[in-house]
Protein backbone atom coordinates (compact mmCIF):
# COMPACT_ATOMS: atom_id res chain seq x y z
CA UNK A 1 0.00 0.00 0.00
CA UNK A 2 1.69 3.38 -0.93
CA UNK A 3 -0.17 6.95 0.27
CA UNK A 4 0.58 10.25 -0.62
CA UNK A 5 -0.31 12.94 1.74
CA UNK A 6 -0.07 16.59 1.41
CA UNK A 7 -0.44 17.96 5.32
CA UNK A 8 -1.18 21.58 6.28
CA UNK A 9 2.29 22.29 4.75
CA UNK A 10 4.28 23.22 2.00
CA UNK A 11 5.14 19.68 2.25
CA UNK A 12 4.59 16.27 0.91
CA UNK A 13 4.78 13.32 2.90
CA UNK A 14 4.82 9.85 1.04
CA UNK A 15 4.01 7.03 4.01
CA UNK A 16 4.95 3.38 2.63
CA UNK A 17 3.02 0.23 4.35
CA UNK A 18 5.11 -3.63 3.19
CA UNK A 19 1.56 -5.98 3.77
CA UNK A 20 3.99 -8.81 3.79
CA UNK A 21 6.58 -7.82 6.17
CA UNK A 22 4.97 -4.83 7.98
CA UNK A 23 7.13 -2.67 7.70
CA UNK A 24 6.19 1.56 7.65
CA UNK A 25 8.14 3.63 6.27
CA UNK A 26 7.28 7.82 5.58
CA UNK A 27 9.30 10.55 4.45
CA UNK A 28 8.60 13.14 7.12
CA UNK A 29 12.32 15.10 7.60
CA UNK A 30 12.00 18.18 8.24
CA UNK A 31 8.64 18.57 8.59
CA UNK A 32 6.99 21.27 10.98
CA UNK A 33 3.77 20.13 11.73
CA UNK A 34 4.96 17.07 14.30
CA UNK A 35 1.64 17.18 16.08
CA UNK A 36 -0.98 17.16 13.06
CA UNK A 37 1.65 14.53 11.82
CA UNK A 38 1.50 12.55 14.34
CA UNK A 39 -2.16 12.14 14.17
CA UNK A 40 -2.86 11.77 10.90
CA UNK A 41 0.08 8.79 10.95
CA UNK A 42 -1.97 7.61 14.06
CA UNK A 43 -5.22 7.53 11.54
CA UNK A 44 -3.33 5.80 9.06
CA UNK A 45 -1.97 3.04 11.69
CA UNK A 46 -5.32 2.44 12.90
CA UNK A 47 -7.26 2.11 9.57
CA UNK A 48 -4.30 -0.51 8.81
CA UNK A 49 -5.17 -2.39 11.95
CA UNK A 50 -9.11 -2.74 10.87
CA UNK A 51 -7.99 -3.82 7.70
CA UNK A 52 -6.14 -6.50 8.66
CA UNK A 53 -8.18 -7.24 11.79
CA UNK A 54 -11.99 -7.99 10.75
CA UNK A 55 -13.88 -8.47 7.85
CA UNK A 56 -14.53 -5.71 6.47
CA UNK A 57 -12.94 -3.48 3.55
CA UNK A 58 -11.75 0.26 4.18
CA UNK A 59 -10.91 2.84 2.14
CA UNK A 60 -8.87 5.55 3.82
CA UNK A 61 -9.13 8.72 2.56
CA UNK A 62 -5.89 11.45 2.57
CA UNK A 63 -7.67 14.61 2.00
CA UNK A 64 -7.18 16.43 4.97
CA UNK A 65 -10.30 18.81 5.23
CA UNK A 66 -12.76 16.98 5.72
CA UNK A 67 -11.85 14.07 6.64
CA UNK A 68 -13.62 10.96 5.40
CA UNK A 69 -12.35 8.47 8.23
CA UNK A 70 -13.80 5.07 6.51
CA UNK A 71 -15.88 3.36 4.33
CA UNK A 72 -16.96 -0.11 5.23
CA UNK A 73 -18.11 -2.03 2.13
CA UNK A 74 -21.99 -3.37 3.07
CA UNK A 75 -25.19 -1.79 4.49
CA UNK A 76 -24.90 -3.82 7.61
CA UNK A 77 -21.68 -1.93 9.13
CA UNK A 78 -22.69 0.29 12.26
CA UNK A 79 -22.41 3.64 12.43
CA UNK A 80 -20.71 3.88 15.71
CA UNK A 81 -18.19 5.74 17.00
CA UNK A 82 -14.83 4.92 19.08
CA UNK A 83 -13.45 6.91 21.67
CA UNK A 84 -9.52 6.32 23.19
CA UNK A 85 -8.47 3.51 20.93
CA UNK A 86 -5.88 2.00 21.09
CA UNK A 87 -3.97 0.55 18.21
CA UNK A 88 -3.84 -3.14 19.24
CA UNK A 89 -7.58 -3.34 20.38
CA UNK A 90 -9.52 -5.44 17.40
CA UNK A 91 -13.22 -3.64 16.94
CA UNK A 92 -16.04 -5.87 16.19
CA UNK A 93 -16.35 -6.61 12.85
CA UNK A 94 -19.78 -4.77 12.83
CA UNK A 95 -18.87 -1.52 13.76
CA UNK A 96 -17.14 1.02 11.02
CA UNK A 97 -14.87 2.94 13.41
CA UNK A 98 -15.51 6.27 11.35
CA UNK A 99 -15.04 8.93 13.80
CA UNK A 100 -11.76 7.56 15.28
CA UNK A 101 -9.34 9.90 13.96
CA UNK A 102 -11.53 12.68 14.90
CA UNK A 103 -11.34 11.35 18.22
CA UNK A 104 -7.65 10.58 18.66
CA UNK A 105 -7.20 14.29 17.95
CA UNK A 106 -9.37 14.97 20.93
CA UNK A 107 -7.59 11.86 22.81
CA UNK A 108 -3.95 14.15 22.49
CA UNK A 109 -5.73 17.85 23.64
CA UNK A 110 -6.87 15.43 26.56
CA UNK A 111 -3.54 14.15 27.95
CA UNK A 112 -1.89 17.14 27.14
CA UNK A 113 -3.87 19.47 29.24
CA UNK A 114 -6.00 17.08 31.89
CA UNK A 115 -3.29 15.04 33.25
CA UNK A 116 -4.37 12.91 36.41
CA UNK A 117 -6.35 14.63 38.77
CA UNK A 118 -5.99 12.38 41.89
CA UNK A 119 -4.04 14.16 44.67
CA UNK A 120 -1.50 12.68 46.93
CA UNK A 121 -1.78 12.79 50.59
CA UNK A 122 1.09 11.68 52.82
CA UNK A 123 1.28 10.89 57.03
CA UNK A 124 3.59 9.28 59.16
CA UNK A 125 2.01 7.68 62.14
CA UNK A 126 3.84 6.10 65.06
CA UNK A 127 3.31 5.07 68.50
CA UNK A 128 -0.61 6.43 69.52
CA UNK A 129 -1.30 7.85 66.54
CA UNK A 130 -4.12 5.58 65.02
CA UNK A 131 -7.25 7.81 65.84
CA UNK A 132 -5.43 10.94 65.41
CA UNK A 133 -4.44 9.82 61.56
CA UNK A 134 -7.53 8.43 61.09
CA UNK A 135 -9.63 11.76 61.71
CA UNK A 136 -7.22 13.59 60.00
CA UNK A 137 -7.71 11.41 56.83
CA UNK A 138 -12.11 11.54 57.68
CA UNK A 139 -11.65 15.49 57.60
CA UNK A 140 -9.64 15.07 53.98
CA UNK A 141 -12.20 13.11 52.62
CA UNK A 142 -15.59 15.12 53.65
CA UNK A 143 -15.14 17.94 51.74
CA UNK A 144 -12.78 17.20 49.24
CA UNK A 145 -13.19 16.69 45.17
CA UNK A 146 -10.82 14.87 43.20
CA UNK A 147 -9.96 11.63 44.31
CA UNK A 148 -7.41 11.46 47.39
CA UNK A 149 -4.38 8.84 47.34
CA UNK A 150 -3.55 8.00 50.70
CA UNK A 151 0.44 6.97 51.65
CA UNK A 152 0.11 5.99 54.98
CA UNK A 153 3.88 5.11 56.47
CA UNK A 154 3.09 3.45 60.00
CA UNK A 155 4.75 0.96 62.55
CA UNK A 156 3.92 -2.93 61.28
CA UNK A 157 1.85 -3.03 64.38
CA UNK A 158 -0.63 -0.44 63.43
CA UNK A 159 -1.11 -1.51 59.36
CA UNK A 160 -3.53 -4.63 60.05
CA UNK A 161 -6.29 -1.62 62.00
CA UNK A 162 -5.63 0.90 59.42
CA UNK A 163 -6.85 -1.78 56.95
CA UNK A 164 -9.68 -2.40 58.71
CA UNK A 165 -10.62 0.72 59.27
CA UNK A 166 -9.90 2.46 55.96
CA UNK A 167 -12.09 -0.31 54.01
CA UNK A 168 -14.90 0.86 55.65
CA UNK A 169 -14.85 4.23 54.55
CA UNK A 170 -17.99 4.54 51.93
CA UNK A 171 -16.65 7.02 49.62
CA UNK A 172 -15.40 3.63 46.86
CA UNK A 173 -13.48 5.11 44.10
CA UNK A 174 -12.86 8.33 45.38
CA UNK A 175 -10.10 7.25 47.77
CA UNK A 176 -7.11 4.80 47.51
CA UNK A 177 -4.78 4.31 50.58
CA UNK A 178 -1.17 2.39 50.33
CA UNK A 179 0.10 1.17 53.42
CA UNK A 180 4.22 1.45 53.60
CA UNK A 181 6.76 0.24 56.45
CA UNK A 182 8.57 2.76 58.15
CA UNK A 183 11.92 2.84 56.35
CA UNK A 184 15.00 5.16 56.69
CA UNK A 185 18.71 4.36 54.93
CA UNK A 186 20.30 1.36 56.50
CA UNK A 187 23.82 2.51 57.30
CA UNK A 188 22.06 5.57 59.63
CA UNK A 189 18.50 3.74 60.33
CA UNK A 190 18.79 4.18 64.62
CA UNK A 191 20.03 7.85 63.61
CA UNK A 192 17.25 8.87 62.22
CA UNK A 193 14.97 7.00 64.17
CA UNK A 194 15.72 8.58 67.26
CA UNK A 195 15.78 12.16 65.99
CA UNK A 196 13.40 14.58 67.74
CA UNK A 197 10.16 12.00 67.71
CA UNK A 198 9.73 8.42 66.84
CA UNK A 199 9.01 8.27 63.13
CA UNK A 200 9.27 11.83 62.52
CA UNK A 201 11.94 12.15 60.14
CA UNK A 202 10.56 9.80 57.92
CA UNK A 203 8.68 12.53 55.49
CA UNK A 204 12.29 13.77 54.76
CA UNK A 205 12.76 10.51 52.53
CA UNK A 206 9.18 10.71 51.16
CA UNK A 207 11.00 11.81 47.71
CA UNK A 208 13.55 9.56 47.63
CA UNK A 209 10.99 6.38 48.57
CA UNK A 210 8.04 7.67 46.35
CA UNK A 211 9.91 7.25 43.23
CA UNK A 212 6.82 7.23 40.93
CA UNK A 213 4.66 10.63 42.25
CA UNK A 214 5.17 13.50 41.07
CA UNK A 215 3.23 16.02 43.90
CA UNK A 216 2.75 15.10 46.98
CA UNK A 217 0.45 17.09 50.02
CA UNK A 218 2.73 16.31 53.13
CA UNK A 219 0.61 16.31 56.95
CA UNK A 220 1.49 15.92 60.29
CA UNK A 221 -1.25 13.28 62.17
CA UNK A 222 -2.42 15.93 63.94
CA UNK A 223 -4.21 18.38 60.77
CA UNK A 224 -7.81 18.95 60.53
CA UNK A 225 -8.74 19.65 57.01
CA UNK A 226 -11.42 22.65 57.33
CA UNK A 227 -11.84 23.21 53.24
CA UNK A 228 -10.66 20.93 50.26
CA UNK A 229 -7.78 19.17 49.73
CA UNK A 230 -8.10 20.39 46.39
CA UNK A 231 -7.34 23.87 47.65
CA UNK A 232 -4.36 23.65 49.30
CA UNK A 233 -3.44 21.15 46.09
CA UNK A 234 -3.96 24.04 43.63
CA UNK A 235 -0.78 25.91 45.09
CA UNK A 236 1.38 23.66 42.87
CA UNK A 237 -0.21 25.17 40.13
CA UNK A 238 1.29 28.69 41.53
CA UNK A 239 4.69 27.99 42.18
CA UNK A 240 7.39 29.83 39.38
CA UNK A 241 9.71 27.76 37.77
CA UNK A 242 12.23 27.66 41.12
CA UNK A 243 9.59 26.57 43.68
CA UNK A 244 9.67 23.15 44.41
CA UNK A 245 7.97 22.81 47.90
CA UNK A 246 5.37 25.22 49.64
CA UNK A 247 5.04 25.29 53.79
CA UNK A 248 3.74 28.40 55.86
CA UNK A 249 5.66 30.69 58.45
CA UNK A 250 6.51 29.21 62.19
CA UNK A 251 5.24 32.43 63.62
CA UNK A 252 3.17 35.39 62.45
CA UNK A 253 4.67 37.66 65.33
CA UNK A 254 8.32 37.70 66.00
CA UNK A 255 8.14 38.69 69.75
CA UNK A 256 6.94 35.25 70.67
CA UNK A 257 9.32 33.38 67.65
CA UNK A 258 11.06 30.50 68.64
CA UNK A 259 14.07 30.18 65.56
CA UNK A 260 14.21 33.98 65.78
CA UNK A 261 14.85 34.12 69.32
CA UNK A 262 16.55 30.58 70.25
CA UNK A 263 17.99 28.66 67.32
CA UNK A 264 21.62 27.88 66.86
CA UNK A 265 21.33 27.31 63.14
CA UNK A 266 20.32 28.89 60.00
CA UNK A 267 16.44 28.78 59.33
CA UNK A 268 14.14 30.63 56.51
CA UNK A 269 12.91 34.00 56.39
CA UNK A 270 12.53 36.17 59.54
CA UNK A 271 10.64 33.23 61.60
CA UNK A 272 11.60 29.80 60.29
CA UNK A 273 9.30 27.41 58.84
CA UNK A 274 7.03 25.32 59.92
CA UNK A 275 6.66 21.56 58.28
CA UNK A 276 3.37 20.28 59.65
CA UNK A 277 2.06 20.92 56.59
CA UNK A 278 4.23 20.62 53.24
CA UNK A 279 3.26 20.62 49.83
CA UNK A 280 5.86 19.31 47.38
CA UNK A 281 6.63 19.02 43.65
CA UNK A 282 8.65 15.81 44.18
CA UNK A 283 9.71 15.90 41.00
CA UNK A 284 11.81 19.20 41.69
CA UNK A 285 12.69 17.90 44.47
CA UNK A 286 14.50 14.69 43.13
CA UNK A 287 16.02 17.30 40.19
CA UNK A 288 17.56 19.83 42.06
CA UNK A 289 20.83 20.53 43.32
CA UNK A 290 21.10 22.62 46.62
CA UNK A 291 23.51 25.11 47.59
CA UNK A 292 25.13 24.41 51.12
CA UNK A 293 27.59 25.45 53.85
CA UNK A 294 29.28 22.07 53.79
CA UNK A 295 30.70 22.04 50.49
CA UNK A 296 30.81 24.53 47.41
CA UNK A 297 29.76 21.67 45.60
CA UNK A 298 25.77 21.54 45.21
CA UNK A 299 24.20 18.83 46.59
CA UNK A 300 20.75 16.92 44.93
CA UNK A 301 18.01 15.82 47.84
CA UNK A 302 19.00 12.45 48.93
CA UNK A 303 23.05 13.32 49.17
CA UNK A 304 22.51 16.32 51.57
CA UNK A 305 20.43 15.08 54.17
CA UNK A 306 22.82 12.92 56.13
CA UNK A 307 26.10 15.75 56.32
CA UNK A 308 23.69 17.74 57.52
CA UNK A 309 22.55 16.06 59.81
CA UNK A 310 26.29 15.31 60.76
CA UNK A 311 26.91 18.56 61.24
CA UNK A 312 23.56 20.03 63.00
CA UNK A 313 22.68 17.40 65.02
CA UNK A 314 24.15 19.10 68.74
CA UNK A 315 22.30 22.47 67.49
CA UNK A 316 18.82 21.78 66.31
CA UNK A 317 15.71 21.20 68.45
CA UNK A 318 12.91 20.49 66.38
CA UNK A 319 14.28 17.46 64.27
CA UNK A 320 13.72 17.40 60.66
CA UNK A 321 11.93 20.54 61.12
CA UNK A 322 15.19 22.09 61.86
CA UNK A 323 16.72 20.30 58.80
CA UNK A 324 14.63 21.80 56.07
CA UNK A 325 14.39 25.55 57.55
CA UNK A 326 18.95 25.00 56.95
CA UNK A 327 18.28 23.47 53.44
CA UNK A 328 16.02 26.75 53.00
CA UNK A 329 17.80 29.46 54.35
CA UNK A 330 20.35 28.00 51.84
CA UNK A 331 17.70 27.59 48.86
CA UNK A 332 15.11 30.63 49.72
CA UNK A 333 13.98 30.93 46.29
CA UNK A 334 12.97 27.14 46.10
CA UNK A 335 10.28 27.97 48.70
CA UNK A 336 6.78 29.12 48.52
CA UNK A 337 5.29 30.76 51.37
CA UNK A 338 1.60 29.91 52.25
CA UNK A 339 -0.18 32.20 54.64
CA UNK A 340 -0.87 31.36 58.46
CA UNK A 341 -4.51 30.11 58.00
CA UNK A 342 -3.39 27.33 56.10
CA UNK A 343 -1.55 26.11 58.98
CA UNK A 344 -3.01 27.25 62.11
CA UNK A 345 -1.86 26.53 65.80
CA UNK A 346 -2.09 27.52 68.66
CA UNK A 347 0.43 30.13 68.39
CA UNK A 348 -1.60 31.73 66.76
CA UNK A 349 -4.34 32.60 69.19
CA UNK A 350 -2.81 31.46 73.03
CA UNK A 351 -1.33 35.18 73.39
CA UNK A 352 -4.08 37.14 71.19
CA UNK A 353 -4.77 36.48 67.69
CA UNK A 354 -2.06 37.15 65.59
CA UNK A 355 -3.34 35.23 62.25
CA UNK A 356 -4.86 38.28 60.26
CA UNK A 357 -5.78 35.85 57.15
CA UNK A 358 -7.70 33.51 59.46
CA UNK A 359 -9.71 36.49 61.15
CA UNK A 360 -10.85 37.69 57.80
CA UNK A 361 -11.10 34.28 56.12
CA UNK A 362 -11.44 32.01 58.70
CA UNK A 363 -9.33 28.62 59.42
CA UNK A 364 -8.42 26.44 56.90
CA UNK A 365 -6.35 23.47 57.59
CA UNK A 366 -6.02 23.51 61.81
CA UNK A 367 -2.65 21.91 63.35
CA UNK A 368 -2.82 20.64 66.90
CA UNK A 369 0.46 20.36 67.79
CA UNK A 370 1.39 20.31 71.23
CA UNK A 371 -0.75 17.32 71.87
CA UNK A 372 -3.89 19.87 72.20
CA UNK A 373 -6.28 17.48 71.05
CA UNK A 374 -5.72 15.23 74.19
CA UNK A 375 -5.63 17.63 76.82
CA UNK A 376 -8.06 20.51 78.28
CA UNK A 377 -5.23 23.17 77.79
CA UNK A 378 -6.72 24.67 74.79
CA UNK A 379 -10.28 23.70 74.54
CA UNK A 380 -11.33 25.14 70.98
CA UNK A 381 -8.74 22.80 69.41
CA UNK A 382 -10.22 19.24 71.07
CA UNK A 383 -13.74 20.87 70.52
CA UNK A 384 -12.61 21.09 66.89
CA UNK A 385 -10.96 17.44 66.72
CA UNK A 386 -14.05 15.52 68.76
CA UNK A 387 -16.59 17.20 66.20
CA UNK A 388 -14.82 15.52 63.27
CA UNK A 389 -13.93 12.59 64.95
CA UNK A 390 -17.33 11.64 66.01
CA UNK A 391 -19.14 12.83 62.71
CA UNK A 392 -20.36 9.42 60.78
CA UNK A 393 -20.27 9.63 57.70
CA UNK A 394 -23.19 10.20 55.42
CA UNK A 395 -25.21 12.27 58.31
CA UNK A 396 -26.02 15.80 57.95
CA UNK A 397 -22.94 17.94 58.08
CA UNK A 398 -24.86 20.84 59.83
CA UNK A 399 -26.87 19.06 62.48
CA UNK A 400 -24.12 16.48 63.29
CA UNK A 401 -20.82 18.70 63.00
CA UNK A 402 -21.26 22.58 62.48
CA UNK A 403 -24.53 22.79 64.78
CA UNK A 404 -22.58 20.87 68.10
CA UNK A 405 -18.96 21.93 66.87
CA UNK A 406 -20.64 25.85 67.64
CA UNK A 407 -22.21 25.19 70.78
CA UNK A 408 -19.23 23.39 72.13
CA UNK A 409 -17.18 26.06 71.21
CA UNK A 410 -19.08 29.10 73.02
CA UNK A 411 -18.28 26.84 76.22
CA UNK A 412 -14.81 28.04 75.73
CA UNK A 413 -14.56 31.74 75.09
CA UNK A 414 -12.93 32.45 78.60
CA UNK A 415 -9.38 31.22 76.76
CA UNK A 416 -7.78 33.46 73.81
CA UNK A 417 -8.77 31.14 71.19
CA UNK A 418 -12.15 30.70 72.75
CA UNK A 419 -12.80 34.03 72.30
CA UNK A 420 -12.01 34.38 68.29
CA UNK A 421 -13.86 30.95 67.99
CA UNK A 422 -15.67 32.19 64.68
CA UNK A 423 -12.84 31.82 63.20
CA UNK A 424 -12.65 28.40 63.79
CA UNK A 425 -16.32 27.59 62.35
CA UNK A 426 -15.97 30.26 59.45
CA UNK A 427 -14.48 28.49 56.73
CA UNK A 428 -16.21 24.93 57.77
CA UNK A 429 -19.68 26.67 57.54
CA UNK A 430 -18.46 27.81 53.56
CA UNK A 431 -17.18 24.06 53.25
CA UNK A 432 -20.11 22.89 53.65
CA UNK A 433 -22.55 25.15 51.46
CA UNK A 434 -20.02 24.52 48.93
CA UNK A 435 -20.85 21.01 49.15
CA UNK A 436 -24.48 21.13 49.37
CA UNK A 437 -24.20 23.48 45.94
CA UNK A 438 -21.85 20.85 44.15
CA UNK A 439 -24.29 18.01 45.76
CA UNK A 440 -27.24 19.86 43.79
CA UNK A 441 -25.86 20.88 40.84
CA UNK A 442 -27.39 20.66 37.41
CA UNK A 443 -30.82 19.92 39.54
CA UNK A 444 -33.46 22.00 40.97
CA UNK A 445 -31.64 23.55 44.23
CA UNK A 446 -32.12 20.30 46.61
CA UNK A 447 -30.48 22.37 49.36
CA UNK A 448 -30.19 25.65 50.25
CA UNK A 449 -27.97 26.61 52.96
CA UNK A 450 -28.42 29.69 54.91
CA UNK A 451 -25.60 30.22 58.41
CA UNK A 452 -25.65 32.94 60.51
CA UNK A 453 -24.58 33.09 64.45
CA UNK A 454 -26.38 34.70 66.64
CA UNK A 455 -24.22 36.91 69.32
CA UNK A 456 -26.01 36.20 72.39
CA UNK A 457 -27.54 32.38 71.96
CA UNK A 458 -27.21 29.96 69.54
CA UNK A 459 -31.27 28.75 69.30
CA UNK A 460 -32.48 26.64 66.58
CA UNK A 461 -32.08 29.06 64.24
CA UNK A 462 -28.49 29.72 64.57
CA UNK A 463 -27.96 27.17 61.43
CA UNK A 464 -30.79 27.04 58.92
CA UNK A 465 -31.19 24.07 55.64
CA UNK A 466 -34.09 24.66 53.95
CA UNK A 467 -35.14 21.69 51.31
CA UNK A 468 -37.31 22.34 48.42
Amino acid sequence: MHVEWSPPSPRKVEIEFNKETGDLTHDMANHTNWQSVYMWLDFLIFSLVLHFHSSLVYLPTVSPTPLQAVTPVGSWCKNLSVSFWNSYWMLPSDVCGMNCFWEAAFRYDYVKTHPSEKMHLAVVACGERLEETVTMLRSAVIFSIKPLQFHIFAEDQLHESFKDILDDFPYEGKVNYTLYPITFPTESAAEWKKLFKPCASQRLFLPLILKNVDSLLYVDTDILFLRPVDDIWSFLGKFNATQIAAMAPEHEEPRIGWYNRFARHPYYGVTGINSGVMLMNMTRIRRKYFKNDMTPVRLQWGEILMPLLKKYKLNITWGDQDLLNIMFFHNPESLYVFPCQWNYRPDHCIYGSNCKEAEEEGIFILHGNRGVYHDDKQPTFRAVYEAIKNYSFGDDLVHSLLHPLELELRKTMHTYCGKVYKVFVKQLTKSIRDLYARRSKGRDKDFLLEAYFQEESLGDKAVIIKQR
